[in-house]
């Protein structure tokens, strides 16, 4: 007997084990299908439930459990409820992480270049020197406008402290200050004022993003505030609904002079020809050994400025989803063991009649997914509603300075938050239906 006994715990060790292998595959290539991969397996699924005997008596089954969810109301709206909160604060956080970086990717085009000091990894932290700037715009593959002058911007970019809003008095936020000229404006045709009017060169006045207004006290027309002990007239807000928007710029000279730069310039911005023409530019100043250069289109450039964050926020909403999948899971849990043990009687008629295992184990599944699908629908629906287009703001971070950005709700992540609640499901609901298809019938004809 003791032998028996060893022999069927060692059996059952195995068995859970093998299902744990399984289950892991499963989610782990779940992870992996589009939805066009997962549109074609539901339909195999379909054709098996309409044209096999077992999937028919799996739909019977199935259909017998979901009229019955209405007496079981409370459970069920655990189940769907614990999984809306996963899916909605996953979609969330990542659309966070797809607004950052799809804000910083909208700043730049494959038809501009910025060239930097060699090893700069930000604007902020480049010192290009007078002559470099002076022989950047001499090089191949630069457009020019009417006058058949190269469109090239030398500019200067420094780290300012500003008041924010709905702070305290020393309550300051960093933003970037962009000092430039005339020719900025021909590199950035997006780039609208909407309020007041530009900076006149030579004079401390300013004019702002229409994000760094929001975020910043005292940037409204006409106001004054205090940059490097000197003390500046907002004259004008801007939009380009880019990163750009959470700048504020002045005229290149008097925010060197300022901040006690010369006539050194962070970076020049160019627009080149064509986008094909960026291979030829970026080998003429390499080749040039007057210089000392790194060369990006400006895409690239703003797209390697947000990798870091944007993977930041994407670890951070993975981590606190799975988290909370964990305890969804074990709601689901809960709830499933409870109505298989609820009826158990039923399921050992189903197995006394002809029902196979097969059959019970989709039905329980089906029920537990369909939970889970239901949860999945309102989490994505809730987080779209809430935060797609929500704007926030960051702290200072890299080159960027304190950026506003908007939230971004793609059907991608909807997709990505459904995939989530149904995986949930699958595993909520699977030991549970494997212990109804296991349950010996005697034993269950005798459970109340």
């Amino acid at each position: 007997m003791r032998w028996l006994a060893a022999k069927e715990h060692v059996m059952n060790f195995l068995f859970n084990l093998g299902l744990i292998v399984v289950l892991a595959v499963f989610l782990f290539a779940w992870a992996m299908l589009p939805w066009q991969a997962v549109l074609v397996l539901a339909i195999a699924f379909a054709l098996w439930m309409v044209l096999t005997r077992r999937g028919r008596q799996a739909a019977s089954v199935t259909m017998v459990g979901v009229s019955t969810i209405r007496q079981r109301l409370g459970s069920s709206s655990v189940v769907i409820i614990g999984i809306a909160g996963v899916v909605g604060v996953l979609v969330a956080l990542l659309a966070m992480g797809d607004g950052y970086a799809e804000t910083l990717r909208k700043t730049g085009s494959e038809d501009t270049a910025i060239v930097m000091r060699g090893g700069s990894a930000s604007e902020v932290m480049s010192v290009m020197d007078h002559d470099s700037v002076v022989v950047v715009p001499q090089a191949p593959g630069i457009a020019r406008d009417g006058q058949g002058k190269p469109i090239a911007s030398p500019e200067i970019v420094v780290a300012a402290n500003l008041p924010v809003k709905n702070g305290g008095p020393d309550d300051e936020g960093s933003v970037q200050l962009r000092g430039v000229g005339d020719e900025a404006w021909a590199v950035r045709p997006n780039l609208k004022i909407i309020a007041g009017r530009k900076f006149t060169p030579g004079m401390r006045e300013l004019i702002v993003g229409q994000g760094a207004q929001r975020q910043f006290a005292g940037l409204e027309p006409g106001h004054e505030v205090t940059l490097g002990d000197q003390v500046w007239t907002v004259v004008g807000v801007f939009a380009s609904n880019d990163a750009l928007d959470s700048e504020i710029w002045g005229d290149a000279d008097t925010v060197a002079s300022t901040y006690r730069r010369g006539s050194s310039r962070a970076s020049v911005t160019v627009k080149l020809t064509n986008p094909q023409a960026y291979d030829g530019f970026k080998a003429a100043l390499a080749a040039d050994p007057r210089l000392k250069v790194d060369t990006d289109t400006t895409l690239d450039y703003f797209s390697k400025q947000s990798e870091g964050m944007s993977k930041v926020m994407r670890i951070m909403g993975i981590t606190v989803g799975l988290i909370m999948a964990i305890g969804a899971v074990f709601g689901a849990l809960n709830t499933m063991f409870a109505a298989v043990a609820s009826r158990a009687r039923e399921i050992a008629t189903l197995r006394a009649i002809g029902f196979r295992g097969v059959p019970v184990v989709v039905a329980i599944m089906l029920e537990t997914m369909l939970l889970a699908l239901l949860g999945g629908l309102l989490g994505g629906l809730v987080a779209w509603m809430i935060f797609n287009g929500y704007t926030a703001s960051t702290m200072a971070a890299g080159s960027v300075g304190q950026l506003s950005f908007a939230f971004k709700v793609s059907p991608e992540l909807l997709w990505q938050g459904l995939k989530w609640a149904l995986a949930i499901g699958f595993v909520g609901g699977l030991f549970p239906a494997i212990r109804a298809a296991r349950l010996p019938v005697t034993t269950a004809l005798r459970e109340l």
